[in-house]
């Protein structure tokens, strides 16, 4: 009897321990695991599948007047087991259209008639029954069947804006970055069906892959830069250019490419009144291009792969009157290097990155659009945190629309980490201290929270440093070789796919070997404070017994520093491991036969609410 109550005690206590671990499951990622195109070990399910598109992109873009004119041609496979009667497009230039609704602040003269459909084709017939509802557009058409396709050809124009740069614009007279330029077929997925979400300015975004090609006509004296590998070199550039371009391609050394005295000789384009820049890109998740008839072109490249050999082209475009400029293109090479070789430790997947001189803070599949900054330490933080994102959203297809945490985070930590490496003096805490003082607060709410729904500090924490935060703490505890694995098993299982957030949490587990649950669920699905606090420190037999608090429900690391009555110092470094079984307050046992003194608690990287009890002198 005595044997089966204990036996029945340690099986409910069990049970309490795993529930508690277990995640809250929301009921469209339920319906994921019933229909099996998702599972529980973090691979994509047996059913999973997801819809793409080739699109054939001809642009005429006038740098004058900001006229786009443009023709899609789009052929879209239904690759999944439902019977599409709508087809849903994204028209994100339409964030500047007069009337429609935005989170971003525009100036009015900014704000113009949007995107004018001339025509709108379908398998060969006009369609006139489509509706244009801000920045999406649906189109009825004729039943798209389970895997079957359907061929749209659209004519259309709009203006390009000239200020109020919200990721796309013109940076100045002669230059401009041209971003979400075409009619885009949205996601449907299997978790929610369409993204039906509008683009507002604050979100951002969520495409298929897709194939494209493109071809750019832009008047004589502009150069292009794009998404995707240049098919025509020798047909819009002089053939100096081509041969540097050539050079850069197979050489670890900078080379000028496009040099002032190109640009005063008009040594740079062919001379012509137009010129045709033809583009292809292929399994990317967008598209988009940028000009100048004044910038400079520095370029490099370095070997990402090992077994391969494989090489990445690295570019700096930019104003020669921007001068942090002229060290980007070492900031984006070293980048691309410790993100194949340091980490993640994957390489780098595509065949260049172009670093473009422009008025944001924003990243495209092998495109960056940067401001020139003052600080050295904000070209080198900028650079690697946009180029970061190159492994996600692009190369992982994430919902950055409803998790911006799921990319931005991961930007976050990979700016953390690569940073110093790129230069050994720069301890880079960007958002650390807003978490800490924002946590448990009104604009506090847990990670999960879809991004539309954030409001105030939370809009900010909770997409970069909080998730970023979460990252290197499991980095910390798991210990590199770990982490990478499982990592590594992350990226494996969804590359060229759309992970949602239970797929990243289960590929780690999976990836590990661990059950990562008990960290997940506080840090991610629940709000509260971060705050820790020395409660005692007390001589014991072997040195010290350090009592330390956690007031919140989420581990942290503790860092401590002690100093000895000698002068003499020691740090004392504990994971979030000590945490695990869900304790309040634990005690960091210190083995010393000397005297201590002072205790103090903190690391730049370990927000903490309250700093006034993170220091303890003993008696």
């Amino acid at each position: 009897m005595k044997f089966l109550k204990i036996l029945t005690f340690v099986m409910l206590w069990v049970s309490a321990v795993k529930a508690q671990s277990q995640l809250p499951i929301e009921p469209v990622f339920q319906n994921a695991y019933l229909k099996e195109t998702r599972s529980k070990d973090g691979k994509p399910g047996k059913k999973y599948w997801q819809n793409s598109s080739n699109y054939n992109l001809k642009v005429n873009f006038n740098p004058v007047s900001r006229l786009l004119n443009g023709k899609v041609d789009v052929t879209y496979t239904n690759n999944s087991p439902d019977t599409l009667k709508t087809i849903w497009f994204k028209l994100y230039p339409n964030l500047y259209k007069k009337g429609v609704p935005r989170k971003a602040r525009f100036a009015e003269a900014d704000l113009g008639e949007g995107v004018a459909i001339e025509s709108l084709v379908a398998n060969g017939k006009g369609i006139s029954d489509f509706n244009i509802d801000g920045t999406n557009m649906t189109v009825n058409v004729p039943a798209v069947l389970p895997g079957k396709t359907i061929k749209f050809s659209i004519t259309y124009n709009y203006t390009l804006n000239k200020g109020s740069h919200m990721r796309t614009g013109q940076v100045d007279e002669g230059s401009d970055f041209v971003a979400y330029f075409f009619p885009r077929i949205a996601v449907y997925d299997d978790v929610d069906g369409w993204n039906k979400y509008p683009y507002t300015g604050a979100e951002e975004f969520y495409n298929d892959f897709d194939n494209f090609n493109a071809e750019v006509t832009v008047p004589g004296g502009y150069g292009v830069w794009a998404t995707g590998d240049l098919k025509n070199p020798s047909e819009v550039f002089q053939k100096e250019i081509v041969s540097r371009i050539s050079s850069a391609e197979k050489n670890n050394a900078v080379i000028d490419i496009i040099t002032e005295s190109d640009l005063a000789n008009k040594k740079v384009t062919q001379p012509k009144a137009f010129n045709t820049f033809k583009f292809e890109a292929k399994n990317v998740t967008d598209f988009v291009f940028a000009l100048s008839d004044h910038y400079l072109w520095k370029s490099s490249s370095l070997v990402v792969d090992s077994l391969t050999k494989r090489r990445t082209r690295v570019d700096a475009v930019f104003n020669p009157k921007h001068k942090d400029y002229y060290e980007v293109i070492d900031f984006a090479r070293k980048t691309v290097e410790a993100m194949s070789f340091k980490f993640p430790k994957w390489p780098f997947p595509y065949n260049h990155e172009t670093i473009f001189d422009g008025l944001d803070q924003m990243e495209y599949p092998m495109m960056v659009n940067d401001n020139p900054v003052d600080k050295r330490e904000d070209a080198i933080t900028l650079t690697d945190h946009e180029i970061f994102h190159t492994m996600f959203p692009f190369y992982m297809g994430i919902n950055e629309t409803k998790y911006g945490w799921m990319d931005e985070g991961w930007a976050t930590i990979g700016e953390w980490l690569i940073s110093p490496m790129i230069d050994s003096t720069i301890v880079d805490e960007y958002g650390v201290q807003p978490t800490a003082s924002s946590s448990g607060g009104k604009d506090d709410s847990p990670i999960m929270t879809l991004t539309p729904d954030l409001k105030g500090s939370g809009s900010f924490t909770n997409s970069y440093p909080k998730p970023g935060l979460a990252y290197l703490f499991i980095k910390d505890y798991l210990g590199e070789e770990l982490f990478t694995k499982a990592l590594h098993n992350y990226i494996k299982n969804w590359n060229g796919k759309h992970p949602m957030p239970y797929d990243f949490f289960y590929s780690m587990n999976e990836g590990s070997g661990k059950d990562l649950n008990w960290f997940w669920k506080p840090w991610f699905f629940d709000g509260g404070v971060l705050d820790l606090a020395i409660k005692s420190a007390t001589k014991t037999d072997l040195g010290y017994a350090i009592v330390i608090e956690n007031k919140g429900k989420k581990a942290l690391p503790i860092d401590l520093l002690l100093t000895y009555d000698d002068g003499s110092t020691e740090r004392n470094h504990s994971t979030i491991g000590v945490w695990e079984k869900g304790e309040t307050a634990i005690t960091v046992n210190v083995k010393t036969s000397k005297k201590l003194n002072k205790v103090v608690m903190g690391n730049p990287h370990t927000p903490d609410k309250v700093k006034s009890d993170n220091s303890f002198s003993v008696n």
